[in-house]
């Protein structure tokens, strides 16, 4: 038995891992990991060739396995890929071989993926295209309504880990009646700085001077750092200007989302805001988040005074 992950969502990778290790009845002392930019690929097929010591089925997999890819890195050895091929052909019953591949594609023109693909099972795993079907399916027995998937996902984000972390302390919470609430979402669950800051942006396109500076005190109260909100608010101003070059240019949403290496959400929503700004106005704010930044950390400015007359004057 083979399979072949490949994508970037490394979350994705390690639930696929986890659903394959259930399926098996696989535990910890099954599994054997190597990583394949330091150890030579022998090392993993021997172990592949034998037997499983503790139970009928064992796993071995290979991590970071670049030599499926176009992708050149330097200071990795040079795999033996003929010892791969050699075992595809004979593999061993009772091993389940596991090939990870961190890249967004796999190089089909080589012999190696193609030989893989004719054998394994070939999950992807990149970014999820349907965020709201991942978190319906989060809360499966449960009973949550499409406004509070809404909620739930403002809330928390799009990282699919953290959903999935916040969806657990919801269900745990609501584990008699297996109803997900309103309330429980706003009690429970954390408000990512990356959703502050949109909501921030939001006020600024506005104009809602006042509203933006009570939103950067009730950050603050949160302990938020000066710094890091100033960070990810020029990081927010950044996308938002590089989408609309892009868009401009006649690229399109799921263009730009590649290119940026951004969720697709990120990319609508950054061009909901572009259209309230012009490219002049967001390079300003840009050159003036940079120089609050050299400011602050030269001393010449309190950190939260210099965010308050940032926002002040915009």
């Amino acid at each position: 038995m083979m399979y072949l992950l490949y994508g970037k969502e490394e979350f994705l990778i390690q639930k696929q891992v986890k659903k394959i290790a259930l399926e098996n009845n696989l535990q910890d002392l099954d599994i054997n990991e190597y990583q394949m930019d330091t150890v030579s690929i022998k090392e993993a097929i021997d172990d592949a060739e034998t037997i499983s010591f503790f139970h009928d089925k064992k796993a071995v997999i290979l991590n970071q396995c670049s030599f499926l890819t176009t992708t050149s890195k330097k200071n990795i050895i040079e795999q033996p890929i003929e010892l791969l091929e050699e075992y595809i052909k004979h593999p061993n019953s009772s091993t389940i071989l596991i090939c990870i591949v961190n890249s967004e594609k796999l190089d089909e023109r080589k012999k190696i993926v193609k030989t893989i693909k004719k054998e394994a099972t070939v999950i992807e795993c990149n970014q999820i295209s349907n965020i709201n079907q991942f978190i319906h399916e989060l809360f499966k027995n449960y009973s949550i309504s499409q406004e509070n998937i809404d909620l739930f996902q403002k809330r928390v984000g799009n990282h699919l880990e953290l959903l999935e972390q916040e969806a657990e302390k919801l269900k745990i919470a609501a584990i008699d009646d297996k109803v997900i609430t309103t309330e429980l979402i706003d009690d429970l669950t954390i408000q990512t700085i990356d959703l502050d800051i949109f909501s921030l942006i939001e006020a600024i396109v506005n104009k809602q001077k006042e509203k933006a500076m009570m939103m950067l005190d009730e950050m603050m109260k949160r302990g938020e750092e000066p710094i890091m909100v100033l960070i990810m608010l020029a990081n927010q101003f950044r996308i938002i200007y590089q989408a609309k070059e892009l868009y401009q240019k006649g690229y399109t949403e799921k263009n730009i989302a590649s290119m940026l290496n951004l969720h697709p959400y990120r990319i609508k929503k950054a061009l909901e805001k572009g259209r309230m700004f012009s490219n002049d106005i967001l390079l300003i704010y840009l050159k003036q988040l940079a120089n609050l930044d050299y400011q602050i950390k030269n001393g010449e400015i309190n950190k939260r005074l210099g965010l308050e007359l940032f926002l002040l004057g915009l």
